[in-house]
């Protein structure tokens, strides 16, 4: 892939707790940063994430993570960090992320997650709803962002 083919990116710091005493950033702050960028990327469509009322209609859990570690990110990194979502299921949405250090303009990090819409009432996967899977191919084919309906 190349950066062109994601529409939204955002960038983050890399901090101290995120690295190991090398100062590398460790395997397990990646998650972190997908879990920031993937918020980034829905407040991005006028949807918060977190908030309790959307959560009723709309709320990810991760079922799987896919990371490859290419370069080590280091302590004051600023990364570029690129996500896309590249298919919705019937209850499925899958993400694919890059994260480039801004200095170097390099790869250092890329992963894909597979999360589902749950409803934390019944315990299980619901249905993406369908404005939202609307938002989403809209802003992925064409950059635009509809209102949710």
């Amino acid at each position: 892939m190349v950066k062109e083919d994601f529409r939204f990116h955002t960038k983050l710091r890399v901090r101290w707790s995120e690295c190991d005493a090398q100062g590398i950033v460790f395997n397990g702050a990646y998650q972190n940063y997908l879990e920031v960028v993937q918020a980034e990327y829905f407040r991005n469509l006028g949807i918060a994430l977190y908030d309790e009322s959307s959560r009723k209609h709309f709320d990810t859990a991760t079922v799987k993570i896919t990371l490859e570690f290419i370069a080590p990110a280091r302590i004051d990194d600023i990364l570029e960090v690129y996500c896309r979502f590249v298919s919705i299921g019937n209850t499925s949405l899958t993400s694919q992320y890059e994260l480039y250090t801004k200095k170097a303009d390099q790869l250092v990090h890329r992963a894909e997650v597979v999360h589902v819409d749950y409803d934390a009432g019944e315990h299980k996967a619901r249905p993406v709803p369908d404005g939202l899977r609307c938002l989403i191919e809209t802003f992925e084919s064409t950059g635009d962002i509809l209102p949710l309906k």
